[in-house]
């Protein structure tokens, strides 16, 4: 791999200099960071990111490779969906060598595979800085000796579930209990997670009438960008919700169901991204450590009196997740499954499970 320089741009006017790996690709997107120390596997697949430029702040990435691919109920084992989704990566100091039991390709060859840029020798940690200070910023990485053509491209102005949810039904069949799982751009151990509990899944696009289909409850999944960019899912988590079904909503998932709950949402000044959110859960001393990635939010004040807060972050004090005060009606903004990240509160699974039983 020889060494090519590259630029990280910032809308601000802001350049960062630094050496290019993976696909040799310019592109553009929203530039946002994540804290967590390891999983950039599972991280870089998650569909959430689509439409970003990912900052790691843990300095070293690529030490352990990339894993197989095996699956285990169809889905692939060791990613969270078939191909990765952000659209770059920025890191501090990328490991030219690898070393782990389950690696079979580096991450530099794994990138160039899915066409997807990275950038190294940046100083994340100012870069860090300056997004939290200044807000989440769109930028570019721009590689010497090419053409810088890229307009700065807000990619939350767009519907990025369309692009990221699948295109036709899917079963994955165990128990005789089913779920509709709404699919906005889910993770597989989101799915795997309720396969584990004997639950048939029904995996639907984001909008699919879902109500056409007779099953003892919703999922809605977790997704990319603005919640407010998918109306359909929203007038159909409306009608649903109306009836009383069992619903859990997670991460773009529980802002549907705040949305379709006459709630409001917003974007954070520049997000929840790692897995060591401290999430207190109302009414209780129980704080939680969760895994997270999001950037909007559900207004707490606009919810209405047949809705409690359940979950509230503890560093900031956003929503970080809905409970209905008489229906089963769920929604944790963090992710119960993790993956990676501690697995804390999976137990939320649990409580739905039985909603549904």
């Amino acid at each position: 791999m020889t060494k090519q320089k590259a630029k990280l741009i910032l809308e601000d006017g802001s350049k960062f200099s630094g050496y290019g790996f993976g696909s040799d690709k310019n592109v553009t997107g929203e530039v946002v960071f994540n804290t967590g120390m390891v999983g950039y596997p599972e991280t870089m697949t998650d569909p959430s990111y689509c439409g970003q430029i990912l900052t790691f702040t843990f300095p070293l990435i690529g030490n352990y490779g990339v894993p197989g691919k095996e699956r285990e109920n169809g889905l692939l084992k060791n990613f969270e969906s078939e191909k990765i989704h952000l659209r770059g990566i920025i890191v501090s100091d990328y490991s030219f060598e690898y070393s782990h039991w389950n690696a079979k390709q580096s991450l530099h060859e794994w990138m160039v595979d899915e066409n997807i840029p990275g950038i190294y020798g940046i100083d994340t940690r100012m870069l860090t800085r300056k997004l939290r200070e200044k807000g989440t910023m769109l930028g570019k990485i721009v590689f010497e000796n090419t053409a810088d053509e890229l307009s700065f491209e807000d990619p939350n102005k767009t519907n990025l579930v369309s692009e990221v949810s699948i295109k036709e039904p899917v079963e994955y069949q165990k128990g005789k209990k089913k779920l509709v799982f709404v699919d906005c751009g889910t993770k597989n151990n989101i799915v795997q997670a309720f396969l584990r509990r004997d639950i048939t899944v029904i995996r639907v696009p984001y909008n699919y009438d879902f109500l056409s289909i007779e099953a003892d409850g919703i999922v809605l999944s977790n997704g990319p960008g603005d919640p407010k960019m998918n109306p359909i899912t929203i007038e159909n988590t409306r009608r649903a919700m109306a009836k009383g079904i069992p619903m859990l909503g997670i991460c773009l998932g529980c802002q549907i169901m705040g949305l379709a709950a006459d709630a409001n949402t917003y974007k954070l000044k520049y997000g929840h991204r790692s897995h060591n959110q401290p999430a207190n859960e109302s009414g209780t001393k129980r704080c939680y450590i969760t895994s997270q990635n999001h950037g909007y939010a559900i207004d707490s004040a606009t919810l209405s009196e047949d809705w409690r807060e359940w979950f509230q972050n503890d560093n900031d004090g956003t929503n970080e997740g809905i409970i209905h005060i008489s229906k089963p009606l769920f929604g944790a903004q963090f992710h119960p499954e993790a993956s990676p990240g501690p697995d804390d509160t999976e137990f939320i699974f649990d409580l739905f499970v039985r909603a549904i039983s």
